[in-house]
């Protein structure tokens, strides 16, 4: 038909003979025949599917020539353009530096192996380091300057480091006062008469106070049971287990000892305190007391004379070795009698 697009082109002819029949369509594949496509389009354009034709059989008409295929166009394509990229930038970093713990030896690689400085490391904190530094610091400031943060500032760690050996402060003081108290104690053997026995036991726990004071404020507030508080008082019942006295007895006369030991330290840190604080020596202090006496107004101290109404210096010394004999000269008759 005129102006119908297909595989063949038929023209226009004049009436006649019969036509032969068209060529059959079929769909197959044949590796060896031409490719023609079926349908609408340009002949060998790229349609799917792709149909071949059987060959018919001979006839008055030729087909017509399929047209070549346009070689494919090559659409064009611009050059690949680099991206401009930054140089790369080396990150700062830190110089090395050695572990926190050990200290570095000067040329550690230099010499010999044996002759070679071997590097130090810094001891880990212990409880016995804590200990240290708490009784250092009350010593030095007072017992109002432990705590916790001050400890850590003297050890140089952290607070919290030290939560992980002890829970709190007052566990504190008490690993304190029993650190002390093996300062109390007297050296074995002890001796055998129990008046040397106790007089040694008293002159070890005034030395020993005159050190720490703050002891005196750990022993009035709160009771003590660790291991060394339990061996003074171990050693001190073992200086009067041999007395013909019963056990209340007993226990009366260490507290009798015990009070006026502590009672005199008391005396002397007063007076140490008072020269701390003001600056009066015991010249001075004597000579405000003579003036006072020579008013008249107190005879009786008068008697006593000003010079033997303080505390301070060597004297202090002498005083309490005469005031401890008393009482156990004062004890032993009351024993005997």
């Amino acid at each position: 038909m005129c102006g119908s697009r297909g595989a063949w082109n038929v023209p226009s002819t004049p009436a006649g003979p019969p036509a032969a029949p068209a060529p059959e369509l079929i769909s197959r594949t044949d590796p060896d025949g031409p490719v023609t496509t079926a349908g609408s389009g340009d002949p060998g354009g790229p349609h799917t599917p792709q149909r071949r034709l059987k060959p018919a059989a001979a006839t008055g008409f030729a087909p017509s020539p399929a047209r070549p295929a346009a070689p494919p166009t090559a659409l064009p394509t611009a050059p690949p353009t680099a991206l401009p990229t930054a140089p790369p930038t080396a990150l700062p970093t830190a110089p090395p530096t050695a572990p926190p713990h050990v200290e570095e030896c000067d040329s550690p690689m230099k010499g010999l192996l044996w002759t070679r400085p071997v590097a130090r490391q810094k001891p880990r904190l212990s409880r016995e380091a804590i200990v240290d530094a708490a009784i250092t610091l009350a010593d030095t400031e007072g017992l109002d300057a432990v705590s916790i943060r001050r400890v850590a500032a003297v050890l140089g760690v952290r607070p919290m480091s030290l939560y992980s050996h002890i829970a709190r402060k007052d566990d504190l003081l008490d690993l304190m006062s029993d650190r002390i108290a093996a300062e109390i104690l007297v050296p074995d053997p002890l001796p055998a008469d129990w008046r040397d026995a106790l007089r040694a036991i008293s002159h070890q726990t005034r030395a020993s106070c005159l050190r720490h004071p703050w002891m005196l404020t750990t022993f009035a507030g709160r009771p003590h049971y660790g291991p060394n508080a339990l061996r003074h008082a171990e050693q001190s019942a073992a200086a009067v287990a041999r007395l013909p006295v019963p056990p209340r007895r007993k226990i009366a006369i260490l507290r009798a000892v015990d009070t006026y030991t502590i009672g005199h330290v008391l005396a002397e840190l007063r007076a140490r305190d008072l020269h701390s604080r003001t600056d009066v020596d015991k010249v001075e202090l004597t000579t405000y007391l003579r003036g006072l006496i020579a008013t008249g107004d107190y005879p009786f101290l008068a008697q006593l004379g000003p010079g033997n109404m303080t505390i301070m210096g060597d004297d202090a010394q002498e005083d309490f070795a005469d005031g401890l004999e008393w009482l156990l000269v004062g004890i032993t008759a009351a024993i005997e009698s």
